[in-house]
């Protein structure tokens, strides 16, 4: 134990660790006076209150103290939260909304070290205060007509749950890697090993037809005669992510509707439609169990095409699960994910990024997802800078989801998947790009009616918030300017 101890000291020397608040905290959960602490601890009372207010670093012999005497994890005591807590304040005050007079670093550091609840809900405020204006700024004219309340529906309500959890639901995602450990298949007999598992456990027959031989149908489950019937036309993946989906309503339905009833949603069509995405959730994981699919991803450099092929997956499912590697402590590259109709709607939305997506009306004209369409065959690559000024490298290609005949309906989108520029080294895709070149990153936007750039040759609207200047003897690309 103690060797162990040493080893996270030896890792903590190289920098002084100023954690007054860590260490105040374990005094105040034992219930010690700082004098009593202290002569446990064997300082003096003085240098404990100086370390407590982050006038003193922790020295290892009272990190091994801590370690000897309270049993203390050092690990624990990293200040790796603090430092994403100063990085998450340091852009929050860049933010525009706050004009004026900008606290310097080092005060920055004092607040987040000293006071990190205060730090927290300024984030929270700040938080609040810019999904405020963006609900007010996305309103679309036909909601401003029609008198429509800025609640958000309950689709939108589902996604801003996921989003503001990074996407990551702890407990479903372990019990997804256990299920997949437990069954361990092979992608070609994925099908069948999940089948099983369903009829063993469940008593839940699985077919290929039956009450799904419709095109419009992809799964079907009668709880009377315990039958699970699958589309035909689907893949196996389909098969197998519907079955999964299946284990997890019939096995984990008690942890899906205690998340849900946490989640507080204002209707009850929203609790629903997240049940549904929670037991999507947990089969994308099952296929994709989390450890096994981020050590692949990296040694794939996250090709879509290899790691959907590695593991039995489609392009869609990959993508997808790449916006959702945000287990705490092992963590894979932060990717946003999103998908696309042919008239620029976006009909499935994941970030674990700072990019932010249009709620209402189409997506920018700019952005590469639109040129999808009509290259199924290639992935398209897209050196991208949004109005904050972030830099992404951006990716789409384009589906198809065949369901029948000539004479069924095919439905078709586009996939976006991308992550921030310094992460792009790590992407197979960014190889013979130039991150270096300022030309080569294109200006892309959220949607028009939110977006500020004044110069912008595919502006279909004016900014919501922008006064117009209209001059009559004058006619640029757009035939207006705003202030």
């Amino acid at each position: 134990m103690l060797q162990i101890e040493f080893c996270k000291i030896a890792n903590m020397r190289a920098r002084k660790l100023f954690i007054g608040q860590n260490i105040r905290k374990i005094r105040s959960d034992l219930g010690l006076t700082q004098a009593l602490f202290a002569k446990q601890l064997g300082i003096s009372t003085s240098y404990l209150n100086q370390i407590e207010n982050n006038q003193r670093h922790v020295t290892a012999p009272v990190l091994l103290a801590l370690a000897e005497t309270f049993s203390v994890d050092i690990a624990s005591l990293s200040v790796n939260d603090s430092d994403r807590l100063l990085a998450d304040m340091a852009e929050a005050i860049a933010d525009p909304l706050f004009k004026g007079e900008h606290p310097s670093a080092q005060d920055l550091m004092q607040v987040t070290q000293n006071t990190p609840t205060v730090a927290r809900a300024f984030l929270a405020m700040h938080q609040a205060l810019r999904r405020a204006g963006e609900q007010l700024a996305e309103l679309d004219d036909t909601l401003e007509r029609a008198g429509g309340l800025t609640e958000p529906t309950p689709y939108e309500e589902v996604r801003d749950f996921f989003h503001y959890i990074n996407n990551y639901v702890h407990e479903l995602d372990l019990s997804a890697e256990t299920l997949a450990g437990q069954l361990a298949a092979a992608p070609r007999s994925r099908v069948r090993s999940f089948a099983d598992h369903l009829e063993r456990r469940h008593r839940v027959r699985v077919t290929i037809g039956g009450s799904a031989d419709s095109p419009a149908i992809v799964r079907r489950f009668d709880p009377v005669s315990r039958v699970l019937s699958l589309n035909p036309r689907a893949a196996p993946s389909t098969h197998a992510f519907q079955i999964a989906h299946q284990i997890a309503l019939l096995e984990h339905g008690a942890q899906i509707d205690e998340i849900v009833e946490k989640a507080g949603f204002q209707s009850h069509d929203a609790a629903a439609i997240c049940r549904i995405g929670l037991a999507n959730y947990f089969a994308g994981s099952t296929l994709l169990p989390y450890d096994a699919f981020l050590r692949a991803a990296g040694e794939l450099r996250h090709d879509l095409e290899l790691l959907a092929d590695r593991f039995g997956a489609s392009t869609e499912q990959v993508a997808h699960r790449l916006s959702t590697l945000q287990r705490p402590g092992h963590k894979g590259i932060p990717f946003f994910f999103a998908r696309v109709d042919q008239a620029g709607n976006i009909t499935k939305r994941h970030c674990a990024t700072k990019l932010q997506f249009a709620r209402f009306g189409s997506a920018c004209p700019l952005w590469n997802v639109h040129s999808a369409f009509g290259n199924s065959q290639r992935t398209l690559r897209q050196l991208a800078e949004t109005p904050d000024g972030v830099r992404y490298l951006c990716l789409a290609t384009e589906v198809t989801k065949a369901s029948g005949g000539f004479h069924d309906p095919v439905q078709r989108y586009a996939l976006a998947v991308g992550c921030e520029i310094q992460h792009a080294g790590s992407l197979v895709y960014a190889d013979d790009l130039d991150l270096e070149s300022e030309a080569a990153f294109e200006p892309i936007g959220i949607s028009c009616r939110i977006c500020e750039r004044d110069n912008c040759h595919q502006r279909a609207v004016p900014p919501l918030k922008r006064r117009l200047s209209v001059d009559h003897n004058a006619r640029d690309t757009i035939p207006y300017s705003f202030e």
